[in-house]
């Protein structure tokens, strides 16, 4: 099977900093960094909390007001530390682009293959992008009422991402990678998840169909999330079965290892593919 891009990376905002000293993770960030090239797309979190601590940092105390208001201040301030950090550690010789996408973006074709081909370009062009949803622009209120429109316009296919899961995910589906690679605080998927030793290895079938229905049984397992706001391991697996349909392999793993070492096998991880 062809693919046109090799891999694309999602992490998520916890995995980002040291939650216990109110800071970066500048390790992450030069793991990463370290291992992206181009025919790599990574989705990154992060902007919103980055921004948040940068702000304690210069004031000493936290933004008060609206919710939507303080989601678009913080993400402003930490969406230039977050490219910061990313171009400090990716490779020189390589471009660095910033990509901030919103719910519409990928709900209007024309818009959604205006992305597509920057991100093949990038390949062309010896650049890496580093994708967002776009937090500034995009408040709760004014994204409700654009999807309600949508639902009522007869659109039977809408995406929110709003959870760079699901970015993560739409993007594979507009660029079919050979890997999508989504990082979390654990070391994949379990059947019980107070249980270590019941990490799944692998989820497999002879097709897509098998697999896919091999997820449906795996969801019945997953409840919870790791923290308020985030979709947990059955949003995450939802998310990736459109992948899977168009034949990516899908790893879930932590985001204390290496890219390389988890494409290779070499620690712990959950992988989804067809034989």
């Amino acid at each position: 099977m062809k693919f046109d891009i090799e891999l694309v990376g999602k992490i998520g905002s916890m995995a980002l900093i040291r939650e216990a000293e109110h800071d970066i993770n500048y390790n992450v960030f030069s793991r990463i960094g370290s291992e992206l090239r181009p025919g790599m797309i990574w989705v990154s979190s992060g902007a919103v909390e980055i921004g948040r601590l940068d702000y304690i940092k210069r004031t000493g105390s936290e933004l008060s007001g609206p919710k939507s208001d303080i989601m678009t201040d913080y993400s402003a301030q930490g969406q230039a530390i977050l490219m910061e950090e990313y171009r400090r550690y990716i490779p020189s010789k390589y471009s660095v682009r910033q990509l901030l996408v919103e719910h519409m973006h990928f709900n209007d074709s024309e818009k959604r293959e205006h992305i597509h081909q920057f991100l093949l370009r990038c390949v062309k062009q010896n650049a890496v992008p580093i994708v967002n949803y776009n937090d500034t622009v995009s408040f709760e209120e004014n994204r409700r009422w654009e999807l309600e429109q949508l639902r009522n316009n007869g659109n039977m296919r809408i995406v929110e991402c709003i959870d760079n899961d699901e970015t993560a995910s739409v993007i594979s589906s507009l660029v079919h990678p050979k890997y999508l690679l989504i990082f979390t605080s654990v070391n994949g998927i379990y059947l019980d998840p107070k249980d270590p030793s019941t990490l799944v290895d692998f989820v497999e079938g002879k097709d897509a169909d098998e697999v896919i229905a091999n997820i449906d049984e795996l969801q019945k397992h997953c409840f919870g999330a790791s923290r308020q706001g985030a979709g947990g391991a059955k949003t995450k697996l939802e998310f990736i079965k459109e992948p899977i349909r168009q034949g990516t392999t899908v790893m879930i793993a932590n985001s204390k290892y290496r890219i390389s070492d988890v494409l290779s096998g070499n620690c712990p991880r959950t992988v989804f593919r067809s034989r």
